[in-house]
């Protein structure tokens, strides 16, 4: 009898509900029971879970590995996946090991070339890799002159944090004065460049940017699965042009994603972004970790969540070619169960765990979840 797989997912991205989903419908028909562990108790992937805690406040890096150790122990996880302490964790990597937990992330030298975004761009030029213009700025003067040397070449300059994810931070530099046209309609990412410049005038913090032209779509994101020999198993590109979402398998988005994959051992799950530069694709982020639209893959008939669960336990589920592509489709947000307000929430600085509930007590109370996203074609 082939036993079950225990995987824990820790402080993951809402979408990744449909990650979990996938997991439970893998095609090998093996029993998978999750855990997962949040910072907030009403985040939906806490009830899609077989069991779930919250986790401690303000651990340190080094805090926090001995609390996912002390997890993995525990709860018997044979697959973690890490998003939250991502470095520290893969860097003790051969104590997960020891314990029996295997890790579903890539080695901490690849990590740590992709955690800072000047890194990563120098080091994805060195194998050929194009990449925009790029300045990094950590003063009004750099920042001024980077704009101004941007726009001499006709393009918008924008900005975003040196090391982040997420799309935080990331804002698009105008010459506009600010006027009530700002506060009318949405919040936007345009910034006027005079109060960016007064802002770092008087900011008591430094801070670190990537001063960079406003690339333009579409926007490819291409989701790699990539073996511990760092061989590519799996590449497909998810296109996004306006609201408009599709597949690709075309070489110009996949040949510099394996390249980087395989060319910095980008183990497992990864997802490698690229935008237009004129009339090229250039390199725009990569991320160490599975993409929180990597469940989309499934309208291709992939499963990508457990292929890479499988390579974790040291199964190679070999090269993996997607049997068709998907229409086009857009994403719409849905709603998700939420687990009952009955139960005890987490106190500022208290360490006590969520109690466990089974997921089917939990679906038993539905909640709208706006945070999850499903695909739906257009």
């Amino acid at each position: 009898m082939v036993s079950r797989v225990r995987v824990w997912l820790n402080r993951t991205y809402a979408e990744n509900v449909f990650f979990m989903d996938q997991l439970r419908r893998n095609p090998s028909d093996r029993a998978v029971e999750i855990h997962a562990t949040h910072g907030d108790p009403d985040s939906p992937v806490l009830a899609a879970a077989d069991t779930a805690e919250l986790e401690p406040e303000n651990l340190s890096p080094a805090g926090y590995v001995e609390y996912a150790l002390d997890q993995c122990a525990r709860r018997g996880i044979d697959v973690f996946v890490p998003r939250l302490h991502q470095s520290a964790i893969v860097a003790h990597r051969a104590e997960f090991e020891a314990g029996g937990t295997a890790v579903l992330a890539p080695p901490p030298e690849a990590v740590a070339v992709f955690h800072d975004k000047v890194i990563a761009y120098e080091a994805v030029q060195a194998i050929g890799v194009p990449v925009p213009p790029w300045y990094r700025v950590r003063s009004e003067d750099e920042l001024v002159a980077a704009v101004e040397e941007l726009e001499a070449g006709g393009h918008k300059a924008c900005f975003k944090p040196a090391s982040g994810a997420g799309g935080v931070g990331f804002r698009v530099i105008t010459r506009t004065p600010f006027s009530l046209m700002h506060l009318s309609g949405f919040p936007s990412p345009y910034v006027p460049l005079d109060l960016v410049v007064e802002a770092l005038r008087q900011g008591e913090e430094p801070v670190d940017w990537l001063v960079m032209p406003r690339l333009e779509q579409p926007e490819v994101s291409v989701d790699c699965l990539t073996g511990p020999d760092n061989r590519v198993r799996l590449a497909v590109g998810r296109t996004k042009n306006g609201r408009r979402r599709g597949f690709s398998l075309h070489e110009q988005w996949l040949d510099p994603a394996r390249r980087i994959a395989e060319g910095f051992g980008l183990h497992y799950l990864s997802n490698i972004q690229f935008r237009m530069f004129g009339d090229r694709p250039v390199l725009m982020d990569v991320n160490t970790r599975p993409a929180g639209g990597l469940h989309q893959l499934s309208q291709c008939g992939v499963n990508a969540p457990w292929a890479a669960v499988q390579l974790a336990l040291g199964e190679d589920p070999g090269e993996m070619v997607p049997p068709f592509l998907g229409q086009d489709y857009t994403v719409v947000s849905g709603p998700r169960p939420l687990r009952p307000v009955s139960l005890p929430q987490q106190r500022p600085g208290a360490t006590e765990p969520l109690p466990a509930v089974p997921a089917p007590a939990a679906a038993e109370q539905a909640g709208s979840v706006g945070a999850a996203a499903q695909a739906l074609p257009l």
